[in-house]
């Protein structure tokens, strides 16, 4: 990296600082009235418009990739409200004959399945996309056609899967999918193979929108803006990004699993040969508990946000809040078991997860109080916001009581898999997630429509969903309490149960009618825009209500404070008028300004990426990849997957540009570096977080193989000679010492010269060891006589050793690439951000495979 230049910015920002912090002096710098250039302006808008026409489905802007993502999740949410609504009607008197048993089960997974994976989390996931970027006053997230390829995923995926439905092929075994119901002698059709599938794509669009997410919020904020300044959002964001990190590859791997177990007999779940069926629940809760907080915290972060404007005034306790944040993040990993009190588990287990479901209710009240204390300290302001802001928290509050009922083990023994449990979720979900996110939609709605939404169909749409609400599963609880269980297509008449179904589905049309009024409302009233908007409706605080168009804002301000559009009303002006940092472009390309992780500060300029249509392209073979192998179309599926990484590849090869100018003048005499490396570098922290991701699929599957291994350890065979693992280790030691060579071949060359081969053939000798160590592996333990479909150990063995396969072919596609960069005089030293992450990633394969090893080599017992 420019480590000369970088410290010379940072000793320049350091002769602007005063004892209270840099922002104070440095804001000094900006002369309020100092006129631009004329045109400055225009060729800003130049440089960042957007094609028309088709040439649309080519963008990348936040602006056009958020409102889409936003529009598509809803689109879900009333696809699976419609699911839900024919359920009810089969459900609305006993023996009825509504949707056939087969369909009705098809329904209920279906609407489960859509309305967690393909609304909740995507939902919250867009709102952050389009939002961040103008809270950050960032000219958008650094990797925008990374969120491009996420929404393009999504939108084809999610469409696919639920097409399934047409079909007659929709998955049937409930949203969570539990083996051996869902093995092939029960579930022998491809119904379940299209959820394992599609699931797994979709949350692979969920993890690259969650890099995106933690990249952009702790690299790309205002200068000034500093960890203790963040919006209350950035940082339910930034957490709920890490959450998806950690959590999301468990239900990424279990998908894999069982999709093996289905398509070549290897046992994970099969108790006879070696598996267990509970260890489906675990990989499934490890994710699917902390899923609810992953979609709460997003909506906590609105809230706090809207309640501060309604209430005007600051929020009350925003740091217990941030804090609240983290303790829920963190407490909700040590949950996961709360839903198998009913499986037999130890006394000891069952009572330390009955005290983490305790425990992590706490931060949740914490926020909940500094709500109700921010609006009782500030004059509330009613409106259709104000009024969702007041529903959510009441309807919340009763759902996290019903959930600390179900906490104690008693009484979730009586009350698991009955309608008691169907009402909680769905107040904590509706409560903690549905009504903040229809009260994002009015109060934020100014930021992309021309027209405001109305107040008085908001009311009317308010009352009909809150009243439908508790019509429709307060009653639940009662029919829980009696005795009706989950997903049951009918039930027999005069048990009690007639009248108070009758009500629900009654409750559930009076929903239905207010989500269609506020569908009435949109069709009247929203018109997209990226300029000429109906602007800050309800008198926010944050920087997202500054002018904007398609570039963000004009200029990025110098942030003083948590609030400041009400501590510094002359800052819309300045900012408009290009007062404050990059005011132009610096260079003659997109460019949003990198800062510091903790306090803000600038540090280099970042060059953004146009439109394109390589992300599109790559995600829709990416899903051609998937369904083939659902279809079992394998010849096609291998040619779409190669298509997709092809694609991948070209929109790459346009963002590590090599360019004369080394650093720009950002404003106020602060001049930066252009290209960085190193762990400064945006892309360092992208790689890093999915080498997180990659570390957890591989923790979790040494999990697996170490939790069948404690339940059958008589069916484990020994490992292969000692001697051979010694020359794995060597193996993957040297394939470790050879990226170091190559990156150290090009720390020793000036900025702009060429470094020769050394660097790329070093990497790719070093991804071929990689794949020598794998072939090794695999044959020792074939002739140590390991078989992936005769037991536990064999399939977890071999399933590990396929993971580390495919990222060592990984490794190797980008050890070809970086060849063909050095090929074209592409690779200069000492900036390639192209070779430090190949390096990078070689290196951390190798030790993945040595942690691999090491794992299935020293339990099995003793080496002969």
């Amino acid at each position: 990296m420019s480590g000369g230049k970088l410290k010379n910015t940072r000793d320049a920002m350091e002769g602007r600082r005063s004892e209270t912090g840099f922002d104070h002096d440095l804001y000094a710098l900006f002369p309020t009235h100092r006129p631009r250039p004329e045109g400055e302006l225009k060729e800003l808008e130049r440089i960042w418009q957007n094609p028309k026409g088709w040439g649309l489905l080519t963008v990348v802007n936040n602006n056009y990739i958020g409102f889409l993502y936003v529009a598509t999740a809803f689109l879900f949410f009333l696809l699976a409200g419609i699911l839900a609504l024919g359920m009810r009607v089969q459900l609305a008197a006993p023996l009825q004959e509504f949707l056939p048993q087969g369909t009705y089960n098809q329904f209920f997974t279906m609407h489960g399945t859509v309305m967690m994976f393909l609304f909740a989390v995507p939902m919250v996931e867009a709102i952050g996309i389009m939002l961040l970027p103008q809270m950050l006053a960032a000219r958008d997230l650094p990797f925008p056609r990374l969120s491009a390829y996420a929404f393009w995923a999504y939108f084809v995926g999610g469409l696919s899967f639920f097409a399934s439905l047409f079909v007659g092929l929709a998955p049937d075994g409930g949203w969570f999918m539990y083996p051996p119901l869902t093995s092939i002698a029960y579930s022998p059709g491809i119904n379940t193979d299209f959820w394992l599938l599609g699931i797994g794509f979709i949350e692979i669009s969920a993890i690259a929108g969650a890099i995106e997410i933690i990249v952009g919020v702790l690299r790309t904020r205002a200068p000034g803006m500093t960890l203790d300044r963040m919006p209350m959002f950035a940082w339910a964001m930034l957490v709920f990004a890490v959450m998806i990190v950690v959590a999301f590859p468990s239900v990424i791997l279990g998908t894999l699993l069982l999709e093996l177990e289905r398509a070549f007999n290897w046992p994970f779940f099969d108790p006879t040969r070696g598996g267990d069926p509970l260890l489906w629940q675990h990989l499934f809760w490890f994710f699917g508990h902390p899923e609810v907080y992953i979609i709460f915290l997003p909506a906590a972060g609105l809230m706090s946000m809207m309640v501060a404007a309604v209430a005007r005034t600051p929020l009350i306790g925003y740091r217990l809040n941030v804090l609240a944040l983290v303790a829920t993040g963190f407490i909700s990993f040590g949950v996961w078991a709360h839903h198998m009190f009913a499986t037999g588990m130890p006394r000891v287990s069952t009572g330390y997860f009955s005290a983490a479901s305790m425990a992590v209710s706490l931060p949740a009240g914490i926020q909940v109080f500094c709500w109700i204390a921010t609006l009782a300290a500030g004059k509330i302001r009613w409106s259709t916001p104000a009024l969702f802001i007041v529903g959510s928290i009441t309807i919340f509050v009763m759902g996290g009581l019903t959930g600390v009922m179900l906490g104690m083990v008693p009484f979730d023994w009586q009350a698991h898999d009955t309608y008691f449990v169907v009402a909680h979720l769905h107040y904590v979900l509706i409560g903690g997630m549905v009504f903040p996110m229809f009260a994002a939609f009015y109060y934020w709605v100014g930021m992309t429509s021309r027209n405001a939404l109305s107040e008085r169909l908001g009311n009317w749409v308010f009352w009909l969903m809150f009243s439908g609400l508790h019509i429709t599963f307060l009653p639940m609880h009662l029919t829980g309490f009696m005795g009706m269980p989950r997903r049951v297509y009918t039930y027999l008449p005069d048990r009690g149960l007639d009248m108070l179904n009758l009500v629900s589905t009654v409750g559930a049309f009076v929903i239905a009618a207010g989500v269609l009024l506020f569908l009435v409302d949109l069709a009247r009233n929203f018109r997209f825009t990226t300029e000429h908007d109906a602007g800050n409706v309800y008198g926010g605080g944050t920087l997202e209500w500054l002018p904007t168009g398609l570039y963000s804002t004009r200029s990025i301000p110098l942030v003083k404070s948590r609030e400041p559009l009400w501590d510094d009303p002359e800052i819309c002006d300045d900012v408009a008028e290009g007062r404050y940092f990059l005011p132009n472009s610096a260079t003659g390309l997109r460019e949003t300004i990198i800062t510091s992780p903790i306090n803000a500060e600038p540090q280099y300029l970042q060059l953004m990426p146009g439109p394109s249509p390589w992300p599109i392209g790559a995600a829709v073979f990416t899903a051609v990849f998937f369904l083939s192998l659902t279809v079992q179309a394998y010849a096609f599926g291998a040619f779409g997957g190669i298509v997709a990484v092809v694609c991948v590849l070209r929109w790459l090869w346009e963002t590590d540009r090599p360019i004369q100018q080394q650093t720009a003048d950002i404003g106020g005499g602060i001049t930066v570096p252009i290209a960085v490396t190193g762990p400064t570098s945006h892309s360092w922290w992208a790689l890093s977080t999915l080498m997180v991701v990659l570390g957890m699929i591989v923790f979790m599957g040494l999990f697996s193989y170490l939790y069948l291994f404690g339940i059958h350890p008589e069916v484990w065979i020994a490992a292969p000679p000692l001697s051979q693992s010694a020359g794995i280790a060597a193996a993957l030691v040297g394939a470790l010492g050879l990226a170091w060579l190559s990156r150290r071949s090009m720390a020793t060359k000036q900025s702009g010269e060429f470094p020769g081969q050394v660097p790329w053939l070093a990497s790719a000798i070093a991804a071929g060891l990689l794949g020598a160590a794998i072939w090794w592996d695999w044959t020792g333990w074939s002739a140590a006589g390991l078989v992936a479909s005769a037991s536990g150990q064999g399939a977890t063995v071999f399933a590990l050793l396929s993971f580390q396969a495919c990222t060592v072919a990984t490794a190797a596609i980008m050890a070809l690439y970086l060849g063909f960069r050095s090929g074209r005089g592409l690779l200069l030293g000492p900036n390639s951000v192209t070779l430090d992450v190949v390096v990078r990633f070689v290196s951390y394969t190798a030790m993945q495979g040595l942690a691999i090893a090491a794992v299935v080599r020293f339990f099995p017992g003793e080496l002969v």
